[in-house]
């Protein structure tokens, strides 16, 4: 399938930072079809049939802080969601801010500072039946609070040091697929709505504390909902970013598909925003392709 006008628009205005000779390469859309789905639920039984029965969107569960500070659930899981069937969903360009050779670890914060995000991603083969794929390489990376990048720190307008790791990394999924990370919540940056890049590798082989080798098997990119993000970008240090927001609604990547276009499934740590959210989302890939 080929790229939308957003999208195609997208890759040109984040293509127009130059990056240095030593990044990775910035790879055109890839429009492949893959599946995806929300929830860490097991994806054993019911999901060989995956690909017939996703036809339809898939509702997300959210649970927030509201402003009084409970916590309330703003969506009810559907039952497709609740058993954990994936929908098909398209592959998206993984930006120009990637880097090779992430950290493989659970934590990627370094000293960041932010709201607390507890990732459990869930990888399903459906080459396999979306059998749990174990071994594969989940790494995610973002941008701080300021919308800055590890390795391009300034391209959002504000000075800070400067590691070429910091809220980079990855961890490799456990005989049921999953893999747990923890990190910030992402500040913003001009042009883009708040979002995590993630790539799925295969065949890797680890090092003492990284990795060689292997292929992407999937490129995508995670999505935080709306609301929580208003509040969270309106407190430090998120606060402190000046620079212009763009909404979930209006991002140029971003399908309003929910769980089937990467918006993750939050629940609250506690009674406020700042105590942080967990966050799960089933992401299934095709190991053959």
């Amino acid at each position: 399938m080929s790229m939308t006008e957003n999208q195609a628009q997208h890759e040109q205005n984040d293509n127009n930072v130059p990056q240095p000779a030593s990044h990775r390469r910035d790879k055109s859309v890839q429009r492949r079809r893959i599946l995806i789905g929300g929830g860490t639920m097991a994806v054993a039984g019911g999901l060989a049939i995956a690909g017939m029965a996703s036809a339809d969107p898939v509702t997300d569960s959210t649970t927030k802080a509201d402003t009084s500070g409970s916590a309330t659930t703003s969506a009810s899981a559907s039952a497709s969601t609740a058993s954990g069937v994936c929908t098909l969903n398209a592959e998206v360009t993984e930006g120009p801010y990637s880097l090779d050779g992430a950290l493989v670890r659970e934590d990627i914060r370094e000293d960041k500072e932010g709201v607390e995000v507890q990732y459990t991603l869930t990888v399903v083969d459906t080459a396999n039946d979306c059998a749990p794929l174990a071994d594969a390489l989940v790494e995610i990376w973002h941008c701080d609070a300021l919308g800055e990048y590890s390795g391009f720190v300034g391209r959002n307008g504000h000075t800070e040091e400067d590691d070429g790791t910091f809220l980079r990394g990855g961890q490799l999924t456990d005989s049921g697929g999953q893999v747990k990370l923890i990190s910030i919540w992402p500040g913003h940056y001009v042009s883009r709505a708040v979002h995590v890049h993630m790539r799925v590798h295969t065949d890797v082989t680890l090092t003492d504390d990284s990795y060689t080798g292997g292929e992407v098997i999937h490129t995508g990119q995670l999505f935080f909902d709306a609301d929580i993000n208003t509040e969270i970008q309106a407190i430090s240090p998120y606060s402190d970013n000046t620079t212009k927001e763009t909404q979930l609604g209006d991002d140029s990547i971003y399908d309003d598909g929910g769980a089937s276009s990467g918006l993750l499934t939050l629940t609250a740590l506690g009674s406020s925003v700042s105590d942080g959210y967990k966050a799960t989302l089933t992401v299934g890939v095709d190991s053959s392709s």
